[in-house]
């Protein structure tokens, strides 16, 4: 991914705090023909957790029904997971100086091998997903019949890609006066929606590191 210099991330535990906040990422690879992606759940985690290679790297773990034909593709190739944070517009009129209009966003390329999940591996990581969406509830896999858990996840595939390397771009005005960058938060602030919100709250916490 392009990533300007005054544009990048590279504090990890930044990095790390993003990857599990946008766990909805879009899982990219190559089917022989063509780009192929998929939007899925993921959980994110630090190697030295997960007693997958050298400790200290990240390890992300995922599924997708088995009746999608891009867990084919999961293999030796490298893959590439999208994680996408806030973003959107912002205006020339926020600007002391005439200007022009940009987008400011948060964005995560994450690049790794892949290789599948599967037994009790699998229902492991089943679990934990559904207890970290059930934390207030009784329910869980564990609760449910074993030979019906065993069923469905036969309609699975699980996958771990052990990340190669991570592509943080965070485009957030940082090029702007302290005067412009204060006034586009108040103004992304008084616009009321999420995306905004999440724009400013990021040049807020990043505006020391610039």
């Amino acid at each position: 991914m392009y990533i300007p210099k005054l544009y990048r991330e590279e504090d990890k535990e930044k990095i790390l705090e993003f990857l599990r906040a946008n766990n909805f990422p879009a899982l990219v690879t190559y089917d022989g023909e063509k780009p192929i992606a998929t939007h899925l759940p993921v959980e994110v985690i630090e190697t030295e957790d997960s007693g997958r290679e050298t400790d200290g790297a990240l390890t992300i773990l995922g599924h997708m029904s088995r009746v999608n034909p891009q867990w084919k593709s999961l293999g030796e190739q490298e893959a590439l997971l999208i994680f996408q944070g806030a973003h959107t517009y912002v205006s020339p009129r926020w600007y002391k100086n005439i200007n022009v209009p940009t987008w400011n966003y948060m964005m995560i390329h994450v690049y790794g091998k892949v290789s599948l999940v599967e037994g009790d591996a699998l229902h492991s990581l089943l679990s934990r997903l559904v207890k970290k969406h059930e934390v207030e509830t009784s329910y869980s896999l564990e609760g449910l019949p074993a030979d019906y858990v065993k069923k469905e996840m036969k309609g699975l595939v699980g996958f771990a890609v052990d990340v190669t390397r991570v592509e943080a771009g965070y485009k957030l005005s940082q090029n702007r006066n302290d005067e412009d960058h204060e006034n586009i938060i108040r103004e992304l602030e008084g616009r009321g929606d999420e995306q905004s919100a999440g724009v400013a709250k990021g040049m807020r916490g990043g505006r020391s590191s610039s």
